[in-house]
């Protein structure tokens, strides 16, 4: 039998862990083991400093000139060239704007655009994706396939491979995943999935908000088609902070322009245009991803963004993203571990793929009864996770910041939650607006 995990086992594992010095960038809040990094990440210590300084001296004394002097026009493309480093882009290849929802929009409609002019007699009109995938996608999907004549056809994840042959292949346009599913945790082998599509004559979007700082990307390695993601959870950069996409160098080509592989993404706002100071009438794109630029940039919001993206940034210098990514297995099964060993017979069961390569950084655990309320309870005593509809406890673990000891407390008071009978309390079965 295999020896039960104590907390001076999870405390050797600390003792050992090269990333351990990466905690010291955040602000972490005293008694809480925060699981809810794939929602929100947590304050980095350098950000409050330079929202201020972005706040009292680059607006409050220089004004309109920080735009110049600040740099405040060249945000976007700067943060953008940072994150390109963690999800396999190149300089020039990412840009960080607007929200995960108008990004998707501005993205997919270029992919649909794409396969009309392509495919003018109209045999591809279908867009697949998930049926669990995250609601936003699929609304933003719904609304695009309603506009321009194609058809959101949903599937769970093992009927996806049947879509990217025979007949359902033949008319697939586009193939719309989140490379971690929001509520599972399990994750698509991005590189296959995306040859497969390629090899049915379909484009491929991803999504990347689950995946972006916590488990290694190569959008260019996989040939990935399009990209989006999000900047407040694994990129730590504050609450309904910008977002990012990616596009491929093929169809940053076609952006512009009158011939007929001519492509235009759909929100032609200024700060996208080739030379927005000149105040021309007609809309002309700026050259490469600054195209997908649409209103002025939010400076503030942009200087959180990049402190956040630099924390997982400093993880360069410490093995990198392989070296976060085997952390994040090891956290994530020792959690897997610890719930089987000590929550047996409490009528949990794991979501998550236990094979690492189909698994991102999170946890999600079903329960048919008071899901909601355990999670409170924990929430509670210092635990922060999250809840999903229906039954779902989910836990992100975030590698920058959690340790293996904090794994250990956190199952510990799961275990007290269960055991005691706890979450049965009226206050824990409140709805929250946001759960």
């Amino acid at each position: 039998m295999t020896p039960p995990i104590t907390r001076d086992t999870c405390a050797a594992l600390d003792a050992a862990d090269t990333l351990a010095p990466l905690r010291d960038q955040f602000d972490l809040p005293e008694g809480v083991i925060y699981l809810d990094g794939n929602s929100l990440g947590v304050l980095p210590r350098a950000t409050a400093g330079r929202v201020q300084d972005v706040i009292r001296r680059e607006w409050g004394q220089d004004l309109i000139q920080s735009w110049n002097k600040a740099g405040w026009i060249d945000y976007p493309q700067r943060v953008g060239d940072k994150i390109a480093r963690l999800v396999g882009g190149q300089p020039g290849e990412v840009i960080a704007a607007d929200s995960t929802s108008l990004n998707l929009y501005k993205v997919l409609s270029v992919a649909l655009a794409s396969v009309r002019a392509s495919d003018p007699d109209g045999r591809r009109r279908v867009i697949v994706s998930e049926r669990d995938n995250f609601p936003t996608d699929l609304y933003i999907a719904e609304s695009l396939a309603r506009q321009h004549g194609f058809t959101l056809r949903l599937v769970e994840t093992d009927e996806i491979a049947a879509q990217l042959t025979g007949t359902a292949g033949d008319a697939l346009a586009v193939l719309m995943l989140t490379h971690v599913n929001y509520r599972t945790g399990r994750q698509h082998a991005m590189a296959d999935v995306t040859a497969a599509a390629h090899a049915a004559g379909a484009l491929v979007v991803w999504d990347l908000a689950h995946s972006a700082g916590a488990v290694p990307v190569d959008l260019n390695g996989c040939d990935a088609d399009f990209a989006i993601g999000c900047g407040y959870k694994y990129l730590n950069g504050g609450p309904g902070s910008p977002a990012f996409l990616w596009v491929h160098p093929r169809h940053l080509a076609r952006l512009g322009g009158d011939g007929k592989d001519a492509l235009w993404q759909p929100l032609a706002g200024w700060m996208g245009h080739a030379a927005p100071f000149e105040f021309t009438p007609g809309y002309r794109p700026a050259a490469g991803v600054t195209g997908f630029l649409c209103g002025t940039p939010s400076a503030i919001a942009l200087a959180a963004l990049e402190c956040g993206v630099d924390t997982v940034l400093a993880a360069e210098a410490l093995g990198g993203m392989a070296a976060v990514r085997a952390k994040s297995l090891a956290l994530t099964d020792l959690f897997s571990a610890l719930v089987a060993q000590r929550c047996a017979g409490h009528g949990l069961t794991l979501q998550t793929p236990t094979e690492p390569a189909l698994r991102g950084s999170q946890v999600s655990l079903y329960r048919d009864e008071g899901a909601y309320a355990i999670v409170q309870a924990l929430i509670a005593r210092g635990v922060v996770g999250d809840y999903r509809a229906p039954g779902i406890l989910r836990f992100g673990f975030t590698p920058l910041y959690l340790r293996f000891a904090d794994v250990w407390d956190a199952v510990e008071h799961l275990v007290q939650v269960l055991q005691t009978g706890e979450w049965r309390e009226e206050r824990f079965h409140q709805r929250a607006a946001v759960t």
